[in-house]
């Protein structure tokens, strides 16, 4: 069935295409909305070719159009791109991204990687607790954001099968600079953004920006939960036949984690349970500020949650190319980045029946902590807070210590003249070395099902003896109960070739990339034959130094450094892409292309505990690698004035992809080995006439998973997450040098677990926005972001429902607004 539709697919698009070929005229036409005479720069073969001449799905957003989405994180930006599925539910970062039916199966972007100026911003998108979003931010220095799917992201970037997205930098060649306030009104955030730039004399260019944010966020925690920013400056040498150039990048930021919360379904629809409205509120609390932590040298330490997750970023970097005698060009980019931070935040580890929490935590009663009731019984828990619950709140407290990353990407290219047409080929070196140093620390708080200003919960028991009867301490019901350490380096080496043959009609390219990495160090995790807690000694401490021992403070996990397994492992694997492109005019094009990538797997490989040998290496390298198989062909079409009045542009993509896949999952410990298919639909258009403009896109997938090793029953269901179509369409109207318009992003249903029981509700989100140019520079806006308010979930922790009803689940933010006051100069 699957094939049928690939094959009524492919013929409805060269039905297109033949219709399309009548209408087209060998004419030049003018710049098209979705921008298909751009220079493509990213993860693409030979010097660069225009989209409309690429045989790649490629995609650029405008820092225009990132304003008028109306953004509240770097993952509603990902939402634009067709073929993007990002779960824009946990915050500024800790994203989900998922590409053309590739499977979401733990966190992060495994199969996408991001990059900021051509190179990724981490060697690995699904670090845990360390997502390569963690470390990217969206502000004006930014000239455009540039996305590849599938085709060379194989062979022009390291673990990006799926798709590279990337971050390009205003370089300064016009003068010029803007400085913006945004303040959200029924939110608590101020954010301040500008950049300048421009050529300093005929050989010198310069840019430099930044921008500073402060205040709670887009949902109300009760404190500063957001606070922090980023300045970036480079500056360019101009030569005759080419250029160099060296930036900065400096980051120190503090977002609030987003984790999954308490959620009530009701006929099949979300709600928010009495007393906590997850659409604007958190499990965040301004009496939860401070967490006392079991460090992995077994003293004592303590976190500010205010910081969440925090990102400090110190990153330098050069590049050049020139233009060299006889067709040569060489190239290369470099940079080093020195990023550590953490990650503290609130997860619903379970919804507890408040009556029943004293006596499972061997108490007899139920005391108020702190807040406004402090110190006070609770007499009647079945009725607390209108809801008679306790979260069991795990808190993630994670150190990143060291996520720093040294990469150089060196290029050399060839051009011919053939005669009837032009041969580039090029040959590169890629070098690359990934620290992954954290350490975790996971204690349970006891906390009401409150989602404003929640309080801890003590337990207590009245007959034990005078100060022993509180059982909890400080909220905590059990501290360190899971406790890894990392410490490992990840040395990558690539060397990739292509070959570009072109003339005025055909385009054929093919492109190979070799890449060997290996991944050494020590961690208290994957110790051999599966013992995962090898390295743990389960130890009693008196934590709070009160001279008692509590139930909580025993069997506390500290590392043991006598005992860490050492990791010694290698993997190496082959990508290929070859493709093609033909213009059958000057308005219409066909292209086609089949790719071979690989994903070497990093640090989540030890915590699955039983795929390493005595001596570190492992057990089977398949685990080390997993393989993406894509195939894609597709359309591309732009008209001015002949089909309809005005602009219009089509991009219309069939794909097909088969991915295998090892992973981990923390939150539920699933351990993941199995392979699975996709075949779907892309379709990128614009549309503008006068004023108005439309855009839009939209991409259908059937994706199943074919093999489980795992849980051989989930073989023939959907992934997880994966809904059959996702949308966004941006129509506006521009007049007298003001615009208005919507953003509206939607995604039909989508399976929460693999089991295929639970379906989280498909969901439409309406962003609204408004710009008056007030004089000739001065521009305010008026940003709605979701105004209907909708409910939207992106993920669930549970793959059916329970019988109480209500699910642990990461929703999207209800509706915020924000003005803003922008002049560029």
């Amino acid at each position: 069935m699957k094939s049928q539709l690939l094959k009524s697919f492919l013929l409805g698009s060269a039905a297109f295409a033949l219709t399309g070929a009548a209408f087209a005229q060998d004419e030049d036409v003018q710049a098209d909305a979705v921008g298909l005479d751009v220079i493509i720069v990213t993860a693409v073969a030979g010097s660069g070719s225009t989209k409309f001449q690429s045989s790649v799905s490629v995609s650029d957003l405008s820092p225009e159009e990132i304003q008028n989405f109306a953004p509240r994180s770097t993952a509603e930006i990902f939402r634009n791109i067709p073929g993007i599925r990002s779960e824009s539910s946990g915050g500024e970062n800790n994203a989900n991204i998922q590409v053309r039916g590739i499977p979401v199966t733990t966190g992060g972007a495994k199969f996408i990687q991001l990059q900021e100026d051509g190179l990724p911003v981490l060697s690995f998108g699904d670090i845990t607790f360390g997502n390569a979003d963690n470390f990217l931010r969206a502000d004006t220095t930014i000239r455009r954001i540039e996305a590849i799917r599938g085709g060379s992201a194989s062979t022009f970037a390291s673990n990006a099968p799926g798709a590279v997205i990337n971050f390009i930098s205003k370089t300064g060649e016009t003068e010029g600079g803007s400085i913006g306030v945004t303040r959200g009104l029924d939110y608590d955030s101020t954010r301040v953004d500008f950049e300048f730039g421009g050529p300093i004399n005929d050989d010198w260019l310069f840019h430099i920006g930044g921008f500073y944010r402060v205040g709670e966020g887009a949902r109300d925690t009760g404190y500063t939960a957001e606070n922090g920013g980023q300045i970036k400056a480079n500056i360019t040498r101009l030569f005759e036949n080419g250029y160099a150039r060296v930036y900065f990048k400096h980051l120190n930021d503090r977002t609030v984690p987003y984790l999954p919360a308490p959620v009530a379904i009701v006929n099949g629809k979300a709600e928010p349970i009495p007393g906590f409205d997850f659409r604007k509120e958190t499990l965040s609390s301004p009496f939860l500020l401070s967490n006392t932590r079991v460090d992995s040298n077994g003293t004592l330490a303590f976190t500010d949650i205010k910081d969440g997750v925090r990102a400090i970023s110190t990153s330098v970097g050069a590049e050049f190319e020139f233009d060299l005698a006889d067709g040569w060009t060489i190239s290369n980019k470099m940079r080093y980045a020195d990023n550590s931070g953490g990650f503290a935040g609130s997860f619903t580890a379970g919804i507890l029946n408040a009556a029943d929490v004293a006596a499972d935590n061997g108490g007899d009663g139920l005391v108020y902590l702190n807040g406004p009731n402090a110190g006070q019984a609770i007499t009647n828990p079945s009725a607390l807070n209108g809801n008679g619950l306790i979260i069991d709140n795990l808190l993630f407290d994670v150190k990143v210590n060291d996520l720093s990353q040294f990469v150089n990407d060196f290029k050399l290219t060839k051009s011919f003249d053939t005669g009837g047409g032009s041969l580039d080929i090029s040959a590169g070196y890629y070098k690359s070395i990934q620290q992954v140093e954290t350490e975790w620390s996971f204690n349970f708080f006891l906390q009401e099902a409150l989602g404003e200003n929640a309080a801890l919960i003590s337990v207590v028991d009245s007959t034990a003896p005078a100060g022993q009867q509180t059982l909890t301490v400080g909220g905590v019901r059990a501290f360190g109960i899971f406790d890894p350490f990392f410490d490992l380096s990840f040395d990558r080496d690539a060397v990739y070739g292509a070959l570009v043959w072109s003339n005025d009609v055909v385009t054929f390219d093919g492109s190979l990339r070799y890449e060997d990495m290996s991944g050494t160090g020590v961690s208290n995790l994957a110790a051999p034959m599966g013992t995962m807690l090898g390295g743990f000694v389960p130890t009693d401490i008196d934590v709070n130094g009160d001279g008692f021992v509590s139930p909580a403070e025993t069997g506390i996990g500290v590392v043991d450094r006598n005992n860490l397994f050492t990791v010694d492992y290698n993997v190496n694997f082959v990508s290929y892409s070859f493709g093609t492109n033909y213009l059958v005019s000057d308005n219409l094009a066909l292209f086609a292309r089949y790719s071979r990538g690989g994903v070497a797997n990093g640090d989540r490989l030890l915590l699955g505990g039983n795929g390493f040998n005595p001596a570190g290496g492992l057990i089977d390298d398949g685990i080390g690698i997993d393989i993406v198989k894509q195939a894609e062909a597709g359309v591309k079409y732009r008209s001015r004035d002949e089909v309809v009045p005005g602009n219009l542009s089509v991009f219309l993509t069939g794909f097909y992809a088969d991915v295998e896949e090892s992973n981990f999952e923390v939150t539920s410990g699933l351990a993941i080995d199995r392979t699975s298919e996709a075949y779907g639909i892309e379709l990128e258009t614009a549309y503008s006439n006068g004023g108005f403009s439309l855009v839009g896109g939209l991409t259908w997938t059937d994706a199943e998973i074919t093999a489980d090793n795992v849980a051989p029953a989930n073989v023939g269901n959907t992934p997880r997450r994966q809904a059959d179509l996702t949308y966004q369409i941006t129509p506006s109207y521009t007049f007298g040098g003001h615009s208005l318009g919507a953003n509206i992003v939607g995604t039909t249903s989508s399976y929460a677990q693999d089991n295929n029981d639970l379906e989280l509700a498909g969901f439409a989100q309406i962003n609204l926005f408004l710009n008056v140019e007030l004089t000739e520079g001065l521009v305010a806006s008026v940003n709605v972001n979701n105004v209907n308010n909708a409910f939207g979930l992106t993920e669930s922790e549970e793959g059916s429902l329970p019988a109480n009803g209500i699910i642990r689940a990461r929703p999207i933010n209800g509706r915020t607004t924000s003005v803003s006051l922008r002049y560029a100069f």
